[in-house]
């Protein structure tokens, strides 16, 4: 039988989270992400009840990465200590599953939340026996109908709280210019990371850079895919949607070169803290409207910069800055900035005002099952997409 431990809030700045991390040596960019997760609502009740505990896939060899994950956040929100917490029996569990993470070097934010996500979910995926990859032809189903199909076959192989909590799908549709057919894929994604678009003037919205990401691309010359009913390559014309919107929204502002590491983009973004309404962007007609309530920062340049995290506390719906061991409250209108690198948007029933429980118990978690994307009949390998983008930089703290 499971030990379910019931955690007693203090009357201590831990009780609503607001502790700080230890810096171990250039891990600015760990402890932002980490102060953004421990206030996910969701996911730091998942540790806090012990429900992780449930779905540890002991069947796989490694588990510590969600045991370690879990303790700390049990510590950043229960501990009668305010001081800042060490992270490094954790730091030792993420180096084992990403080696990249070994040492003391500068790294990037948004490529150590994927990392990280990614391992939490192996582990506490409900999928114990991953089923082999399956042939099935969905193509002749409408597109509502193929995105659910192909929902359901990624939770046959994925389905963890994680994937509850961050995964969302995205639709992307391949049109041939000379005979109209329209080719839909759609795959998992874990963030959308927006270019900034550049404007005259030195501000953009967040609403451009959405719209930027989903504009309508023309795939002509060397990119042109094969049409799969003129059986040749043919001109055509790309576009991006979301099938399916994820419960917790990760939007990574694409501020660093791909080509060149060396040059950053500090343009502001201006960026909604409430009724982030993105229903323009969605393939159907679904519920995509968001709160702000983390973010993670990038001061500096790609040669010598610190990350820190604004975050809203779930229990009180205050902002508070963390800065490494540091924090400190500050006002909303403080959190946009020409910094912002990583947001973290949850949906408005996640209520930020719901006052504590003096207790936390055990909550039973429902079984679900997880997707594989199917290939395109266009293929082009600027239209295949992969779980794991390139990432933009790794910076110093």
């Amino acid at each position: 039988s499971l030990n379910i431990v019931t955690f007693v809030f203090q009357n201590s700045k831990s009780a609503q989270g607001l502790v700080g991390l230890k810096n171990l040596g250039n891990t600015c960019f760990m402890n932002s992400i980490l102060q953004c997760l421990s206030n996910t609502h969701s996911l730091r009740d998942y540790c806090l009840h012990n429900a992780h505990r449930r779905d540890l896939n002991h069947s796989r060899s490694n588990t510590a990465l969600m045991e370690e994950f879990a303790k700390l956040i049990q510590t950043m929100w229960t501990s009668s200590s305010s001081e800042a917490v060490s992270p490094s029996e954790f730091k030792t569990q993420i180096q084992r599953y990403a080696p990249r993470f070994v040492g003391y070097n500068q790294q990037d934010a948004q490529e150590f939340l994927r990392f990280l996500l990614d391992g939490l979910h192996n582990e506490v995926n409900r999928v114990s026996v991953r089923p082999r990859g399956s042939t099935e032809d969905f193509d002749h189903l409408p597109d509502e109908e193929k995105g659910k199909k192909m929902w359901s076959k990624y939770l046959e192989r994925e389905d963890s709280k994680v994937v509850d909590v961050f995964v969302g799908q995205l639709k992307s549709s391949l049109t041939c210019s000379h005979c109209g057919f329209c080719s839909t894929v759609f795959d998992p994604f874990w963030d959308l990371s927006l270019p900034i678009t550049k404007k005259g003037y030195g501000e953009v919205s967040l609403m451009d850079c959405m719209r930027l990401f989903t504009k309508e691309d023309v795939l002509d010359g060397d990119e042109k895919p094969t049409c799969y009913r003129c059986k040749t390559r043919r001109r055509c014309t790309k576009k991006f949607t979301v099938q399916k919107f994820p419960k917790i929204l990760v939007l990574h502002l694409k501020r660093f070169s791909e080509a060149r590491r060396t040059s950053k983009l500090s343009t502001f973004v201006n960026f909604p803290l409430k009724d982030l309404d993105l229903r323009e962007f969605s393939s159907e007609s679904s519920n995509a409207v968001y709160h702000l309530y983390a973010v993670s920062n990038h001061s500096g340049t790609t040669m010598g910069g610190h990350y820190t995290a604004y975050c809203r506390s779930p229990s009180s719906g205050e902002w508070s800055t963390f800065n490494d061991s540091r924090v400190t409250p500050m006002s909303s209108s403080q959190v946009r900035s020409s910094d912002a690198y990583v947001l973290f948007y949850d949906p408005p029933a996640c209520s930020p005002f719901t006052s504590f429980p003096e207790t936390l118990l055990p909550l039973p978690l429902p079984l679900h099952s997880v997707s594989h994307c199917e290939r395109s009949t266009f293929q082009s390998s600027r239209f295949q997409s992969s779980t794991f983008q390139p990432l933009d930089s790794f910076l110093v703290c």
